[in-house]
């Protein structure tokens, strides 16, 4: 996850939790009858949130419907765009190579997603290949996706894909590990009719 996305995240909750206490504890305070200062909005137990006439103030004004919706609708982008964040797992732009010097070398994440993908997807029995990478750059994790032929054995082509693609790329960037997730889906086919 991207220290940007941590930070949001981070502002959101505390933004949310403070308004949630303050009002949540101010209209608590007013109903148990507290003392509550003369300024304050709600000030007895049998005072309403919103009265009649707060409630029908705006309604004859011909920018109020429009501006709430327009808000709204942000609300609901933005809300939206940070479960999406939330979901997507960032994918690592780079892997850390031990080229033997100490200072190691920086391989594209994408080149070795392309390779990791070509490779599985040149399988018996596989289709088609995705593959992406996450965590950190010293110790990446893959996620591959592999579309399977209606002949094709999930498990020799998972056992091929470890043996094969997983352990070639694992070698080549010089890890001692390389932890893998794969999907494993079978291609939508028609039925084949039999005379």
């Amino acid at each position: 996850m991207s220290a940007m996305l941590r930070t949001v995240n981070r502002v959101l909750l505390a933004l949310a939790g403070l308004i949630l206490v303050a009002v949540g504890g101010t209209v608590l305070a007013t109903g148990l009858g507290a003392a509550v200062p003369s300024w304050f909005p709600w000030n007895g137990k049998s005072d309403v949130l919103l009265s009649d006439a707060d409630r029908g103030r705006w309604r004859d004004e011909s920018w109020w419907w429009p501006t709430v919706i327009a808000i709204l609708a942000v609300l609901v982008v933005l809300a939206l765009w940070w479960l999406l964040a939330q979901l997507r797992r960032a994918r690592l732009a780079t892997v850390l190579v031990d080229s033997g010097d100490g200072e190691g070398a920086l391989l594209r994440g994408r080149a070795l997603e392309g390779v990791l993908a070509a490779e599985a997807g040149g399988l018996d029995g596989v289709a088609r290949a995705q593959a992406a990478l996450t965590g950190r750059r010293t110790a990446p994790q893959a996620r591959v996706r592999m579309q399977l032929e209606p002949h094709a054995v999930p498990a020799e082509a998972l056992r091929g894909f470890s043996d094969e693609a997983l352990a070639h790329a694992r070698a080549s960037a010089g890890l001692d590990e390389l932890p893998a997730e794969v999907l494993l889906k079978a291609v939508k086919h028609r039925a084949e009719r039999v005379t």
